[in-house]
């Protein structure tokens, strides 16, 4: 090779040359690949069980039993069917405690990130956190011995089992979940954004809820759906502080029952395995999963539009 074409050692030395791969590094690829086939195999096994059980369920009651009744008395002598009990009851619960975490999750989020100093931003977000990580039977037992008694003083005809006090207590549960997310994607925004506004005259309070929160918007509508989701499979909150009642209703100072209640009364009841009473908790199950997969296709649709809409 002459001196014009041979390649300089130093060129040569930043040229990456793929070395073969070695049996540890195959060994770890394939441990890895079989971490990740766990998820998808465990949530195919999931939705197998759900699907097996649901159509035997249906082979003894009708759609028209299911959907078009709003009794929910599978246990009793005169057996009822109508899911719309139940789903009335998560329903509630769950708008309640949205209604309580967003606008408190997003005003923090929104304090945090444009108003608060480094200094007083590590010191809340963490302690703020913290709620996320007290178990969920504590929150149950501190909306029945606390908040309930509370808030009877000011409503009195609220019942000892309610959907309000549930309610509000999920609401504060999910708070840190809302607010932590929704920080961490105001705070990604280049502040470039911001010194524009600030350029044009607008104030950091324009600023922060005109500029800074619809660019985070993808990241805002994450938080918040991930919440409800949370909201709606929450299960040990409500089966102690809501009265575990089934009835259609949407009056908050009144017992109800959710799908998640439902499920944790039959499991841990003496209702015989393979019975149409034991296959209500799939038929309510598969419900349920429908409702978390609905909020997750949202969720990518709502991400997949913001994103398009940046890249244009």
């Amino acid at each position: 090779m002459s001196s014009e074409t041979a390649i300089p050692r130093s060129v040569a030395a930043r040229i990456p040359l793929r070395a073969p791969r070695s049996l540890r590094e195959r060994l770890v690829g394939v441990v890895l690949l079989v971490c990740a086939a766990c998820s998808v195999i465990t949530t195919l096994g999931i939705v197998l069980v759900l699907i097996v059980e649901t159509t035997a369920f249906f082979r003894e009651v009708s759609f028209r039993q299911f959907f078009g009744d709003i009794q929910w008395t599978p246990l009793f002598a005169k057996k009822h069917f109508g899911i719309w009990a139940l789903v009335s009851g998560t329903v509630l619960t769950s708008a309640i405690a949205i209604l309580t975490a967003v606008p408190l999750g997003l005003m923090a989020a929104a304090y945090l990130s444009e108003f608060a100093n480094e200094r007083i931003r590590r010191l809340l977000k963490p302690s703020m956190e913290i709620l996320a990580g007290i178990p969920t039977v504590v929150y149950g037992y501190f909306a029945l011995t606390f908040m309930t008694p509370l808030l009877q003083k000011f409503i009195p005809s609220l019942a000892g089992f309610n959907a309000l006090s549930p309610g509000l207590v999920m609401g504060i549960m999910i708070f840190p979940t809302v607010a932590s997310l929704s920080e961490d994607a105001m705070y990604a925004v280049p502040t470039s954004l911001r010194e524009a506004a600030y350029a044009l005259g607008a104030t950091r309070l324009a600023t922060t809820f005109r500029v800074v929160m619809p660019s985070a918007f993808s990241g805002i509508g994450a938080s918040v759906i991930l919440g409800v989701s949370r909201a709606i499979g929450e299960t040990m909150i409500v089966a102690i502080a809501a009265g575990q009642q089934p009835r259609f209703t949407f009056d908050p100072r009144v017992p109800v029952e959710t799908m998640t209640a439902y499920i944790v009364q039959v499991s841990l009841g003496d209702t015989p395995t393979g019975t149409l009473e034991y296959r209500t908790i799939f038929a309510v199950g598969m419900v349920l999963f429908v409702f978390t997969l609905a909020l997750n296709v949202v969720a990518h649709r709502l991400r997949q539009g913001v994103l398009k809409d940046s890249v244009q």
